[in-house]
């Protein structure tokens, strides 16, 4: 997550966006439930941002945060290897007067840390617990909260069994465990359970409660600020006389960081659309349609679909094939870039990417894992896939968002409300749906059909806006079926739907059954070569949203 704190592209010191002197910064220790923290915290208004826990102390003081919450993550203070924050962390946030809050691990963390001891419990907790609030004031909890019973969600096999000096329990579990202490004149404070999870009810209270009325923190984070901050980095990046490539997809997040840099820079932004034959149905001719007619957004196409195509010929492996086609986008912006040059006399310097919070948690390892970048989940588009000798720098304005967040700002932006409610679609393209070689017969040109029929099914039931994410993959298996009183052998294709707040998390689309019926039989008797299909009921975790 280094690129949180400072932005490689440039070289240059990058601010968070908007909101840094009420910053809450959160130090990752592998919790599942990491992103949900920064989430919920924005929720409040609040800026929040993540890196990781091991992130070194002077990248940490570099961001001046008022709060530091130190996550949950899967591990025991005790293993060896165990992740921890940096070496002198506690003693800057007490001469800084920082606040922390552990969560989870991160309680663990500081009882350890301090002087306390945390061992094996007796009786370990995991799901839905109850607690009891000790009676008097506290910096946790509110004067509503305060002597009364909560329901909480625990996932802790250790506990606190002896606390560091100074600290006072103000929460036990009915088993009688830890669930929370405090130092209030050293500002520490810790939760074994998660307040961030939907099965806490009153996790929001508590954040809330702490944050506002414990730490002073003022819920002031709007995307009017984030907007306006933004425009003043971009044009803090880009010198007067220089010029920059945007590469549009005909996403949200692409076009979203587009018409924020054109804001900033107006026409010296050079804004390209690259068919690289890995697409949807008819996905160039509307694309191009909306940039010209809704978006007034200067676009270059350039039909690259060979140049793709042939370099993707053979390979079966996901991310050879992310880095294939990471590789080819940037060839084809450098050869762009020359062109551009001959015609306004400066060549490019920048290139913006619609890059989202999501895809720098996702292509991060968690610490503590052994893992390097070469582990991840996957190579994002935006963040694995591109080579590291690339001649143009990056500007990545919503980095630090979420796709909501993003929405949001591109209503400011008065980006049109349909783009805004469009679908992610991945960068890759066609090629994560394809499993293995996309060139290999006819698979993409099935999949488009029976993508096509799948979401125009969806859109004609009235449930698009309901819907995250849909889509459909093209499996390499080919099954027994019969069609028109024949045997057939063909080929199976999956639909998958999912509903979710940001992406991070999601679960399956519960359609209807006779919707269902419907769109396979629309499939199987309009789709040339598919005798079976399949719904995929996986959530996220366990599953990602693509297949590959």
């Amino acid at each position: 997550m280094e690129s949180v704190i400072k932005s490689k592209a440039s070289g240059r010191d990058r601010a968070s966006p908007g909101g840094a002197a009420n910053l809450v910064l959160i130090l990752d220790f592998g919790s599942q439930y990491t992103h949900l923290i920064t989430r919920r915290i924005r929720q409040l208004s609040v800026l929040s941002l993540c890196v990781s826990g091991t992130t070194p102390l002077d990248a940490i003081a570099k961001l001046k945060p008022r709060v530091v919450i130190l996550s949950g993550g899967p591990h025991s203070v005790h293993a060896a290897g165990a992740p921890s924050f940096s070496d002198g962390f506690i003693e800057y946030a007490e001469e800084n007067g920082v606040f922390v809050l552990g969560i989870c691990y991160g309680m663990q963390l500081i009882v350890q840390k301090l002087g306390g001891v945390v061992a094996v419990g007796e009786k370990q907790e995991y799901g839905k617990m109850e607690i009891a609030v000790a009676e008097g004031e506290c910096g946790l909890y509110g004067p509503e909260a305060v002597g009364g019973h909560q329901t909480v969600w625990m996932s802790h096999g250790d506990e606190a069994v002896k606390l560091p000096e100074g600290f006072t329990v103000v929460a036990r579990s009915l088993q009688g465990s830890v669930a929370a202490i405090e130092n209030r004149s050293r500002r520490f404070f810790g939760l074994q359970y998660h307040p961030e999870v939907t099965h806490s009810p009153q996790g929001m209270d508590t954040l809330r409660h702490f944050l506002l009325d414990v730490c002073g923190i003022s819920a002031d984070w709007k995307m009017q600020d984030v907007l306006e901050e933004e425009i003043k980095v971009i044009k803090g990046m880009v010198r007067p006389d220089e010029h920059v490539i945007c590469a549009l997809s005909g996403g949200v997040d692409s076009t979203v960081a587009a018409t924020l840099v054109h804001k900033a820079i107006g026409d010296r932004l050079h804004c390209v659309f690259v068919d690289n034959g890995l697409l949807r149905y008819k996905e160039r001719e509307r694309v191009m349609s909306t940039f010209q007619s809704d978006l007034h957004l200067p676009v270059t196409c350039i039909d690259a679909s060979e140049q793709f195509l042939s370099k993707l010929k053979g390979v079966k492996d996901p991310e050879m094939k992310r880095k294939i086609i990471g590789r080819e986008f940037i060839c084809i912006f450098d050869d762009f870039a020359q062109e551009l040059e001959q015609k306004v006399g400066k060549r490019p310097t920048f290139l913006v990417q619609g890059t989202l919070y999501p895809d720098v948690i996702e292509s991060c390892p968690p610490p503590g894992s052994g893992m390097t970048h070469s582990h991840t989940i996957k190579s994002h588009h935006n963040v694995g896939g591109l080579p590291k000798d690339m001649k143009l720098k990056l500007i990545e304005p919503l980095k630090f968002l979420f796709k909501d967040e993003v929405r949001k700002l591109g209503s400011i932006l008065n980006v049109p409300e349909l783009f805004l409610r469009r679908h992610p679609f991945p960068g890759p393209g066609l090629a994560v749906r394809v499993l293995g070689d996309v060139t290999e017969g006819n698979a993409l040109e099935i999949l488009r059909q029976v993508d096509e029929i799948f979401i125009q099914s969806i859109r004609d039931a009235g449930l698009y806006d309901s819907i995250w994410q849909a889509f459909a993959v093209f499996l390499p298996v080919q099954s027994v079926g019969v069609q028109g009183d024949q045997r057939t052998h063909s080929h199976v294709v999956v639909l998958r739907a999912i509903t979710s707040e940001d992406g991070m998390t999601a679960d399956w689309y519960y359609f209807d059954h006779k919707f269902l019926v419907d769109v396979v039989r629309k499939i199987c008797n309009n789709v040339r070569g598919v005798n079976r299909v399949c719904q995929d009921i996986t959530s996220k975790p366990p599953a990602t949203v693509e297949w590959e």
